[in-house]
């Protein structure tokens, strides 16, 4: 007779495996991920098709009591899940074609790799589509929409990126599109498709159910990389679990440290990466770091939870400029400064956070002023060679002195100071040809399309300490539609030898190798110091702050 190690029954949606031998549930921790390491039993796993296909292949070495109605439910969801794995194999293979979408409109298409990623999402509910920056990825999201079950759908995006998707849907589809206005629940019109912002999801917390529980798509998803805690999150996640399929689509979803990749999947495919803690223990070593990120994106790929369509196109040609800077700007702010480093290196721990933030915000902010004239300077030689530029830029007072010198260009900007409307009418004036400098902030331009269409130089006056920032940045001229390909666009990345840029490139060693989980070979990675704004407290905390490094 086989000896058995523990008992397994089916409850409803759950596999429950109870009365394991210690030895056993050690080794069923291991291999189940979603098991909590502090729990003791009854261990409860969904009843899916993945989990069948590892329950069988435990079973071959730890034989488990059971019914024989549940032993059959085993091997009926495994052979499901192979069935489901070979259909994966297809639609992943180079030779692949999209089916056709009854929806789209005469004329429309839908590319291989966009296809692929709506099946995959209709054969497993819920999927991260993190295709480069320009490769279409409204296209995946509009045939998701067209996928049967999807309907009604809600899409989720930054406020600036609501007129951009209707437009586009209602160009692509034949779709009913309508646009959620206000955070107060009211009554809406029985449409395909509804479009809300994420600031508005914690208003509708308690009616999000009339949103529409079919398909929901949260675009740049890493604005959900806090997790549920926030008012924004936590209505995201109770929309989330209402809806038949779940699609994330951004190209830079990890902003930081690895584990928001955790983050971001709770939202997708909950029970790929397990209980946080363990997540922590097995791919992070504890700390908030990804060992391997190699390893998570390959664990990631074979569960058909993430995806991602690179190169095809010519890279960016990256130009690091050299550029003059006003020594005094930078000097100006030097004794406030050394108070400020004082504080981050010495004072209490709230104190510290604070004068940490501050001292940011007034150092990269001199560095901006003392770099703005010389960018300015560049940037009009660009655009006097007949070259329209998309300017990045992050504080107000740059701004300012960037328009002076600029204004005679038609200079228009896109910032978080201007309304969704006026950032409408400079993006038309841009692409009209009547502004020939797009002022853009650094972090307000995710997901925005049109410029590419208009412009190959992309100038970056000023720095952020995420390179995925950049990323973004250098992919607003760098997608699909860009006439100049196959010749590659230019983003040119001015730097001044003092005030915070010269630790902005020696930037972020550890962020960009996390980054790569979702960018791929291509990331760019530091080997240098991995924490440079504290370098840069404590030089001013020693009394060395200079303006040129």
């Amino acid at each position: 007779m086989t000896r058995t190690y523990g008992r397994l029954e089916r409850d409803g949606d759950q596999w429950v495996i109870s009365a394991l031998e210690p030895h056993v549930a050690i080794r069923l921790k291991d291999n189940f991920r979603q098991i909590p390491r502090h729990s003791v039993g009854p261990f409860k796993l969904p009843a899916t098709g993945l989990i069948a296909a590892d329950l069988d292949w435990f079973m071959g070495r730890y034989p488990l009591q059971a019914e024989a109605a549940t032993l059959a439910a085993v091997g009926a969801g495994r052979r499901g899940y192979e069935a489901v794995q070979a259909e994966a194999g297809r639609l992943l293979a180079p030779d692949y074609q999209p089916p056709l979408y009854a929806g789209l409109k005469p004329g429309q298409s839908v590319r291989p790799h966009q296809g692929r990623a709506a099946e995959l999402l209709a054969r497993f509910g819920g999927l991260l589509v993190a295709d480069d920056v320009g490769k279409g990825k409204t296209y995946t999201g509009a045939a998701a929409c067209l996928l049967p079950g999807a309907l009604p759908a809600t899409i989720v995006v930054p406020p600036h990126l609501k007129s951009q998707w209707r437009d586009k849907l209602t160009e692509l589809t034949t779709l009913t599109v309508h646009v959620v206005e206000g955070s107060r629940p009211h009554l809406l019109p029985p449409v395909d498709v509804r479009i809300i912002g994420y600031r508005q999801l914690a208003g509708w917390v308690d009616a999000i159910s009339t949103l529409g529980t079919g398909l929901v798509i949260f675009e740049e998803v890493h604005h959900l990389r806090h997790g549920p805690d926030t008012a924004q999150g936590g209505a995201a996640k109770k929309l989330a679990a209402a809806a038949r399929m779940r699609l994330g689509l951004s190209a830079t979803p990890i902003f930081n440290m690895g584990d928001e990749i955790w983050e971001i999947m709770r939202y997708l495919r909950p029970e790929v990466l397990g209980d946080r803690a363990d997540f922590l223990r097995e791919y992070c070593a504890g700390t908030l770091t990804v060992r391997d990120t190699a390893a998570l994106r390959a664990f990631l790929r074979d569960q058909f939870a993430f995806i991602r369509e690179e190169g095809g196109t010519p890279p960016p040609n990256r130009l690091v400029v050299n550029i003059d800077h006003d020594a005094e700007a930078i000097d100006s702010v030097r004794d406030a400064a050394r108070y400020l480093a004082g504080r981050a290196m010495t004072g209490a721990p709230l104190e510290r956070g604070q004068a940490v933030r501050e001292f940011d915000m007034l150092l990269r902010q001199a560095t901006g002023i003392a770099k703005a004239p010389f960018v300015a300077a560049y940037t009009r030689m660009l655009v006097e060679a007949g070259r329209p530029v998309v300017l990045f830029g992050y504080h107000r007072a740059v701004w300012d002195i960037w328009r002076a010198a600029l204004g005679d260009l038609g200079m228009v900007l896109y910032t978080g100071s201007e309304t969704p409307r006026q950032k409408a009418a400079a993006l038309a004036e841009f692409k009209a040809g009547r502004a020939r400098v797009f002022g853009m902030s650094i972090r307000a331009g995710e997901g925005v399309d049109g410029l590419q269409y208009v412009s190959r130089d992309a100038v970056i006056g000023e720095l952020d300490w995420s390179p995925a920032v950049m990323a973004q940045n250098i992919g607003r001229v760098d997608r699909e539609g860009q006439p100049c390909w196959p010749e590659p666009v230019n983003a040119h990345v001015l730097i001044s030898a003092g005030g915070t840029d010269p630790f902005m490139v020696d930037l972020l060693g550890i962020k960009s190798s996390q980054a790569t989980i979702i960018s791929g070979p291509h990331a760019q990675r530091s080997t240098r110091d991995a924490k440079p704004l504290e370098a840069l407290i404590a030089l001013y905390a020693n009394g060395e702050g200079r303006a040129a490094a």
